[in-house]
């Protein structure tokens, strides 16, 4: 595998700003209805219950139906990376009834990725909101003789592609974050892609698979319970969440990989309407509860401006282009 060093990493992220802008696509001519909304709200989730997404949608989801005065329905829309709840949100009516969680899997990665993906990221969706940033959890079933990040790595180079590493989908954080620490460490393990978190922790737990990265919205309960041992966080430090839990960087210099969740409707979504679904779910984001839930699983909020969000995608598709290019990765 081709090296990459952290500054054309980071570079590269910042070099996102040179592509067309999305922001067109959330200021088209088209004009809400006054009654909006008419009809129960569509939240699709492109992965399966049981992840990180799921947690994060379902803090959305309640308070977002209180603020709107309709029923806010999740529909989890799993497998092939997320690309088919894309496309169906992509192809949905812009009313403002159907929205889209989005990680940069999603929005950033597949489009590297994919020769012929059926969505664009830019034309087909408007931004709403950056809901959070988090982190990576490293875990591994107890069975695996490794109790720390050095003797995973020692444990993998003795053995290349011996262990098996499952992931949410290839592209998924979790995926790219191994990918970052394979640039780093040099190690090779079997890649096994899943539809989702859920059902890769099912796995994972029960002693088929044995590692993962995955969010640690998702990783820390299953920590807590002592059904994974975490071996490391992917932040620049220590979670506050699990202080007991290393970070990667304190073995692996330099390490650090950090990722997203948001919210995107479908393009030509009346302006107002995304204004308004900006300004219910930023007021949802500041709740102390809210806040306190994501914090204690490692997470952080973020809100801001569609515009703010934006931006932050506009950088991911430029970072994981390269990511992709140089690690030589390719869809399972």
């Amino acid at each position: 595998m081709k090296k990459i060093d952290r500054r054309s990493f980071v570079t590269s992220a910042l070099t996102g700003t040179a592509l067309a802008g999305l922001l067109p696509l959330a200021s088209s001519p088209a004009h809400a209805q006054g009654n909006w909304p008419s009809k129960p709200i569509r939240l699709v989730v492109p992965y399966p219950p049981g992840g990180g997404t799921d947690v994060v949608s379902r803090l959305i989801a309640e308070p977002l139906s209180q603020a709107l005065g309709q029923s806010v329905i999740i529909d989890n829309r799993g497998g092939a990376n997320g690309i088919p709840g894309c496309q169906f949100v992509a192809t949905a009516p812009a009313d403002g009834h159907t929205i889209l969680l989005v990680l940069p899997g999603q929005m950033a990665v597949n489009p590297a990725l994919y020769k012929d993906l059926p969505y664009n990221p830019v034309r087909d969706f408007a931004p709403i909101i950056q809901l959070t940033s988090f982190e990576v959890a490293l875990a591994v079933n107890p069975a695996v003789a490794a109790r720390n990040v050095n003797e995973l790595v020692a444990l993998a180079k003795s053995k290349p592609r011996g262990l098996t590493l499952a992931s949410a989908g290839t592209g998924s954080a979790g995926h790219m974050a191994a990918i970052w620490f394979s640039m780093k460490t040099g190690v090779e393990w079997l890649h096994v892609p899943y539809k989702g978190a859920g059902p890769a922790f099912t796995d994972l737990i029960g002693g088929q698979v044995d590692l993962t990265f995955a969010t640690t919205l998702s990783t820390l309960p299953h920590v807590r319970s002592g059904k994974l041992r975490a071996l490391g966080v992917t932040g620049a430090k220590r979670s506050a969440a699990a202080p007991d839990i290393p970070a990667i960087a304190e073995s692996i210099p330099s390490y650090e990989f950090t990722q997203w969740h948001g919210l995107v409707a479908p393009a030509r979504t009346p302006p107002e309407i995304v204004a308004r679904l900006n300004a219910e779910i930023g007021k949802i984001l500041q709740s102390a509860q809210v806040k306190e839930k994501l914090a204690s699983l490692g997470s952080e909020v973020r809100g801001g401006t569609s515009a703010d969000f934006a931006k932050t995608i506009q950088a991911d598709i430029v970072r994981y282009a390269d990511v992709v290019k140089v690690s030589g990765m390719t869809p399972d």
